[in-house]
C-alpha cells in the first residue's frame, strides 16, 4: 500500500503539474455542453508541451495519445467532420507537438539527473571540507554555522575546522579573499595543512607560517591564479591545562567573548593575513592568551556575518547584538550563541547581500577525573 501511495500524485503539487489535465477536463466539460456544435478540440494542442514542463517522456506520450483521441471522438460527434480537412489539420498538429514535448522532457529529465549529480558531488565536496563540527572534543563544546553567499552553492571561500591535538584542542576560521575555485582551491589547501599540521607543531606561531606555506604551495597562483591571494584567519588553542584560550590573528575579526552578562571583545595581535607574510617577514604571529571564566563562550566569525548589511546600508553590529541577547544571567551554551547569530543575520541583512558566513561557538566545560 506504501509503494503504491508514493506513485499517487500529491495535492500539493504546483498548478503547472495540474495544468495539462485542467486543460482536458474543461475542454471535455466544454464539448458536452456545445453536444459538438462548436469545434473545442483545439485547445487540447497545447497539452502535450505543458505536460513535458513536469513530467517524464512516457508520460508526455501518453497525453498526446490521449489528446488525438479526444479530438477524434469529438470531431466524431459532429457528422461528417472526423475526416474533414481542419481536423486532419488538427490531429497532425498534435502528433507533431507531442513529438516535439516528448523531446524536451527527455531533455528536461536528462538536465535534472545531472544537476542531482552535480549538487551530490558539491555536498560531498562541502562535507570533506568542512566537516561537521563534534559537539564535544575533550574540555571544549563546540558548535558552528556556515552558508555560502552565492545562491545554489554549497561551497564558498569560508572556512574553519577544530580538532583535538596532543597539545590541546586547536580550531581555526578564516576568509579567503575572492570567490569561486580559486577561493575553494585555497580553502581546500588550508584545511589540509591544518588537520595534518595542528597535531605536529607545538608552537601555534609555527602552525600558522606553516599554513602560509601551504597558501604559497598549493594555492592557485601566477597567470591562471588570482596574485593578490589572501586568507584572514584566526588560530586558537585551548591548552590542555584548561582554563585559557591562545589565539594567533593573521587579520581576522577579532574573537567575541559570551558570558552570562553581556558580551566582550578580546584584543589579540593582529599580523598580516596568510599569503601576505613574505611583504614583511619580520612581522610577529606571537599567540595572545586570554583567561575564559566558567559559563563564556568564545564566538569567532568571518566579515560575512559583521559586514552583513541591512535595507540602509548598516552593518550588523555582533558585539551590540549579543550583548542585548545574552546578558541576562544565564549561561549561554554554544549552539543557542551560534543559533541566535544565523538568524539574526539573517534577519537583518538585505536581499542583496551575498556574501559567504561562517560562525564558530566554543566553550570550555570541566572534564571529570577517571
Amino acid at each position: 500500500m506504501s509503494r503504491w501511495s508514493l506513485r499517487l500524485p500529491s495535492l500539493r503539487q504546483g498548478w503547472v503539474w495540474w495544468l495539462p489535465l485542467a486543460i482536458m477536463a474543461v475542454d471535455v466539460v466544454v464539448e458536452l455542453i456545445v453536444r459538438g456544435e462548436e469545434p473545442v478540440s483545439f485547445m487540447l494542442i497545447a497539452v502535450p508541451p505543458l505536460a513535458s514542463a513536469t513530467r517524464g517522456p512516457r508520460v508526455t506520450a501518453l497525453f498526446a495519445v490521449v489528446c488525438i483521441g479526444l479530438e477524434m471522438w469529438m470531431a466524431v460527434r459532429r457528422p461528417g467532420h472526423f475526416a474533414e480537412q481542419h481536423h486532419v489539420a488538427v490531429y497532425i498538429a498534435t502528433l507533431v507537438i507531442g513529438v516535439a514535448s516528448v523531446a524536451l522532457s527527455w531533455q528536461r529529465e536528462r538536465t535534472r539527473q545531472h544537476l542531482i549529480r552535480a549538487h551530490s558531488a558539491a555536498e560531498a565536496m562541502q562535507k570533506t571540507l568542512l566537516r561537521p563540527v563534534p559537539q564535544r572534543l575533550g574540555p571544549v563544546h563546540a558548535a558552528a554555522f556556515y552558508e555560502a553567499g552565492v545562491g545554489g552553492t554549497l561551497v564558498g571561500g569560508d572556512l574553519y575546522d577544530v580538532c583535538r591535538t596532543p597539545y590541546g584542542v586547536r580550531a581555526i576560521i578564516g576568509d579567503v579573499r575572492g570567490k569561486g575555485l580559486d577561493a575553494v582551491q585555497t580553502v581546500a589547501a588550508v584545511l589540509g595543512s591544518f588537520r595534518v599540521s595542528a597535531h605536529e607543531w607545538q608552537s601555534l606561531s609555527s602552525l600558522a607560517e606553516r599554513l602560509e606555506l601551504s597558501i604559497t604551495r598549493n594555492s592557485p597562483a601566477g597567470d591562471h591564479g588570482d596574485p593578490e591571494l589572501f586568507v584572514t584567519a584566526l588560530v586558537l588553542e585551548f591548552p590542555l591545562t584548561g582554563g585559557t584560550v591562545r589565539i594567533v590573528d593573521r587579520g581576522h575579526p577579532e574573537p567575541i567573548v559570551v558570558g552570562p552578562h553581556g558580551a566582550r571583545r578580546l584584543v589579540t595581535a593582529p599580523a598580516l593575513p596568510l599569503g601576505l607574510g613574505a611583504l614583511y617577514p619580520d612581522g610577529a604571529t606571537d599567540p595572545t592568551e586570554h583567561q575564559l571564566k566558567p559559563g563564556e563562550v568564545l564566538v569567532v566569525h568571518t566579515d560575512g556575518v559583521s559586514e552583513a548589511r541591512d535595507a540602509e546600508g548598516r552593518f550588523y553590529p555582533v558585539l551590540e547584538r549579543l550583548d542585548e541577547r545574552f546578558s541576562n544571567g544565564t549561561a549561554p551554551d554554544p549552539a543557542s550563541v551560534v543559533s541566535f547569530v544565523r538568524a539574526d543575520a539573517e534577519r537583518w541583512s538585505a536581499a542583496t547581500d551575498n556574501d559567504d558566513r561562517a560562525v564558530l561557538a566554543l566553550t570550555l566545560t570541566p572534564v571529570p577525573m577517571r
